[in-house]
């Protein structure tokens, strides 16, 4: 399973109202922001926006920016390097009391008006990060009583670990929010406080005198205002299709690596990753894989587990951090975000695209599962005729046990909503529709237009 209630993850969300703050204060920093292309707002079954996720992609769009030593460069993936360093910095790694100096210049983000005021924002980026180069990615927002948020850290990444542990940051606050490891909370929804606005900075390290850089091809963010729900409408089914997905078991490596949060039973959210990525064609070279004991079966899991680890959380479930890794495969991207609904799956399996959402249960609660979990991520591969979910679940004893069929109604509650008891009757949280969305760098017309149905460009 996941790791997903532990303190460092917290999920906080909005009331239980029944539409979005309506007339936030307005500033300066909002007055400002960028028209950008019109994206569809995710809503609930009321009609109510719950979800916008807005990014940074086209060379218009680092061109944008505020540069500060990094330039944008064209091409068929367009993105933003180091030209000029802006100056160098000290950084002591808090994993391993290393500090080194580095280089580095920043590009920052015009703001972007949220179209749905949130009570949480989730970051997440696709760069590549040769060895000697790692990133920071920041926050900074307007709340809607007109103040600001600090600079808040969303990670501090590197495809590789050699050269900085890739690593969450804990105890960012301002008595208004805060920062839990992946994720930007209000503190109290039930305030009608919603962060309004949001500009996002990324700070680009390379070893001083190189000519190394990141290039960021992508950057963005979810901001979401989900109402508190117990359960959630039934949809209709509308599709009955089943995408050819590897399967992979978690189970399957329990005890190996548990420096990487105590080895594979904890390892749903990589195992899941890989399995999509190599739908999408994504492989390891043998060299890449010399590390891994030549006993393990399928030693592609473990090494997506070891590149996925946040070492302050201590676990491999960093959403944004899994996104990454995905992206670090050729002509693949990976975003967070939230759906609103089993039809946006449809949507999206229609057009070729699996997804792996997040979800939390009793074990009476969906049946065949035969476990209950605090916080799991499976794979969503197709739709049987009766509209029931079919699933590449990573908790299964073995690679041949990995396809499952759900209930339709069990499964969109598990995981479209927002509160839920656990096994000692106590109200906790659920994630409301979290999902990793991992497709190619060029989608086709047909995966172009089923992302942009589901709010994502």
């Amino acid at each position: 399973m996941s790791r997903a209630e532990q303190p460092s993850r917290r999920t906080v969300l909005a009331a239980a109202v029944a539409a979005v703050v309506v007339g936030p204060a307005v500033t300066a920093d909002v007055a400002d922001a960028e028209e950008s292309a019109v994206v569809p707002t995710l809503r609930d079954s009321a009609g109510t926006p719950t979800v916008d996720y807005h990014s940074w992609t086209s060379y218009q769009d680092w061109r944008a920016g505020a540069a500060r030593g990094t330039r944008a460069v064209a091409g068929a993936r367009p993105g933003v390097v180091i030209a000029a360093p802006a100056g160098t910095t000290d950084y002591t790694d808090p994993h391993t009391g290393t500090t080194a100096t580095w280089e580095y210049a920043t590009w920052t983000s015009p703001v972007h008006r949220l179209r749905v005021p949130a009570t949480e924002v989730i970051a997440s980026w696709n760069a590549h990060t040769p060895a000697g180069t790692w990133l920071q990615v920041e926050l900074h927002g307007t709340y809607s009583d007109g103040t600001q948020t600090p600079w808040y850290v969303m990670g501090r990444w590197a495809a590789g670990d050699q050269d900085i542990k890739r690593t969450s940051v804990d105890d960012q606050k301002d008595g208004k929010s805060a920062v839990w490891t992946d994720t930007f909370a209000i503190d109290d929804a039930t305030t009608g406080l919603r962060l309004v606005s949001y500009r996002l900075r990324l700070t680009l390290h390379r070893k001083p005198g190189t000519k190394l850089t990141p290039t960021v091809w992508r950057l963005g963010a979810m901001g979401s205002d989900v109402p508190d729900r117990f359960t959630v409408p039934a949809s209709t089914p509308g599709l009955a299709r089943e995408l050819i997905v590897p399967r992979y078991s978690q189970e399957i490596h329990k005890g190996q690596y548990p420096e990487y949060d105590n080895g594979g039973e904890a390892w749903c959210s990589p195992t899941s990753s890989q399995m999509i990525i190599e739908y999408w064609g994504g492989r390891l070279t043998p060299e890449q894989l010399a590390w891994v004991d030549p006993s393990y079966a399928d030693p592609q899991v473990d090494h997506a587990a070891r590149f996925t680890y946040d070492y302050q959380y201590e676990g491999c479930g960093n959403w944004p951090f899994n996104a990454a890794y995905a992206a670090t495969y050729k002509d693949l991207q990976g975003v967070v975000t939230r759906l609103g609904s089993l039809t946006d799956l449809e949507t999206l399996i229609a057009a070729g695209i699996p997804a792996i959402t997040s979800q939390s249960f009793l074990k009476e609660e969906l049946t065949g599962a035969g476990y209950g979990t605090a916080g799991h991520l499976m794979t969503v591969i197709g739709f049987t005729a009766d509209g029931d979910v079919i699933a590449n679940d990573p908790f299964s004893p073995s690679d041949g046990a990995v396809r499952r069929v759900y209930k339709r109604r069990e499964w969109e509650n598990i995981w479209l909503r927002t509160k839920r008891y656990n096994a000692s009757g106590k109200v906790v949280s659920g994630t409301g529709g979290v999902c990793y969305l991992y497709f190619p760098a060029r989608p086709t017309p047909r995966q172009r237009k089923a992302l942009a149905r589901v709010g994502v460009r």
